[in-house]
């Protein structure tokens, strides 16, 4: 069965929510690649660039490879897990944090793209990882200003495609409230006294 990757395509933008089933059909060093694209929106060239002394702090310390501007991307808890996983098995052979056979990666296209075949995942580019991202991060909470700082953009306009994605969260949080002010029997004449709180004397 092919699975589609965008589950939402707006322009060029998509997005994909099979994570499991692509994580599960790439090899190990590439695996390891996805989940870091996957959990910081980095690109691609970052990613297979990034070297062990611009992880510090909690955080990867890169220069924009676009805009040329130095950025500060957040490691989380998984991450950290796999970085160390990384650094306790290559004994820090290499200053670059992916490697294969000992050498620092160029490309992973081919790769990338069989795994997706075996995977039944149909016309997903290692960029839309980076989508994938900034729509996870949304609909798990964040806002659209905390996806134009991860990202180093200066301005909304880029980011704004993602706008639909906080709208229909906020629609289901609310839709959470549903049945509050519905009408019951029981309830028709039910009113709570709350005790009233000591007004604090001192701030």
């Amino acid at each position: 069965m092919q699975i589609s990757s965008a589950d939402y395509k707006l322009g060029a933008f998509r997005y994909f929510v099979g994570i499991g089933k692509l994580l599960s059909e790439c090899p190990i060093y590439l695996k390891r690649i996805v989940e870091c694209a996957l959990n910081t929106g980095m690109r691609r060239g970052e990613i297979l660039g990034l070297k062990w002394s611009c992880i510090r702090n909690g955080f990867i310390y890169l220069q924009r490879t676009k805009t040329n501007e130095s950025m500060q991307i957040p490691v989380n808890d998984d991450l950290e897990v796999l970085f160390k996983q990384i650094r306790k098995e290559q004994h820090l052979t290499s200053e670059y944090v992916f490697i294969y056979q000992g050498k620092p990666l160029k490309e992973v296209k081919r790769a990338f793209k069989s795994s997706c075949d075996r995977a039944g995942i149909e016309d997903f580019r290692f960029h839309d990882q980076r989508h994938t991202f900034a729509s996870q991060v949304l609909m798990r909470g964040g806002s659209l200003k905390d996806i134009q700082e991860l990202f180093g953009h200066k301005t909304m306009t880029m980011i704004l495609r993602y706008a639909h994605l906080t709208q229909e969260h906020k629609k289901k949080a609310v839709n959470l409230l549903n049945g509050l002010t519905a009408s019951k029997k029981a309830d028709c004449h039910k009113t709570v006294t709350l005790p009233l709180q000591r007004k604090c004397e001192s701030v």
